[in-house]
């Protein structure tokens, strides 16, 4: 039988300002990847979707960004590696201990926004902070949002990495994504297609209608697209209609 990992940001929310439905998805993924502090999310906004994720049986991961709650950490920023390795250290430890007081394992670290592109253009970058990560705990899994992340992941025989494929946007030919600067609404049916081809084939088709290798492990769905709880609906259904297992990433690695 396939195995798949759905993951989806979360705890993004803070103060008075709300992003996201978490409470509405969080009963249809397997991994979370929770907020750290620095674009999103605050102490309590942390505890409670830990808390949720342990409810629901989902796993719990730091989605750790550059201090820019204003950009919402989608701005680049000049910043050092060594000082990159301390951001994601830091909500790493702050995430984990709201882990520790639930109870809940801690099992990954997925970099979010303007972080995730500056690892994806520096290795130098990257490696800070997988070193960091390793310093912290050798059973952490790194997911990997792109192929020059994961391709620095595999210099690191200790480190588990999954890669991490993407239904709700659109690839490139060279499998970049197209953003959007504005979250819309997408097919059901299409993103659950894409799901399905991409756990039994490794493939996705782009944007110009070419097939490319996405060989994902585990799948992002975004909990702020309009319709997510129905794309999510569908794609439950049509992994039991091909015989696909959903599970969280520390049972894929």
């Amino acid at each position: 039988m396939v195995q798949i990992d759905i993951n989806c940001d979360m705890g993004e929310s803070f103060g008075n300002w709300t992003m996201g439905r978490d409470d509405e998805v969080m009963p249809y993924i397997t991994s979370a990847n929770v907020a750290g502090g620095y674009h999103g999310g605050d102490p309590h906004v942390m505890r409670e979707t830990v808390q949720l994720a342990s409810d629901h049986g989902v796993g719990v991961g730091v989605h750790p960004g550059l201090p820019d709650k204003m950009g919402f950490g989608r701005r680049k920023m000049d910043a050092t590696p060594e000082e990159v390795k301390d951001y994601v250290t830091y909500q790493l430890g702050a995430l984990r201990a709201f882990c520790d007081q639930h109870g809940v394992t801690f099992q990954h670290v997925k970099p979010h926004g303007a972080m995730y592109s500056m690892l994806s253009e520096s290795p130098e970058h990257a490696r800070a902070v997988m070193e960091g990560i390793l310093d912290v705990d050798e059973d952490l899994i790194y997911l990997a949002t792109d192929m020059n992340i994961y391709e620095v992941t595999e210099e690191y025989d200790e480190l588990d990495a999954v890669f991490e494929g993407y239904v709700d946007l659109d690839y490139n030919p060279d499998r970049s994504l197209i953003v959007e600067q504005e979250k819309q609404a997408r097919d059901p049916d299409l993103v659950a297609d894409r799901l399905v081809r991409i756990a039994t084939e490794g493939k996705v088709e782009a944007a110009n209608g070419e097939d490319i290798d996405i060989p994902a492990d585990s799948i992002c769905i975004h909990g702020d697209t309009p319709n997510a709880v129905e794309i999510l609906e569908t794609v439950h259904d049509r992994l039991e209609e091909h015989d696909i297992e959903l599970a969280p990433l520390h049972e894929i690695v």
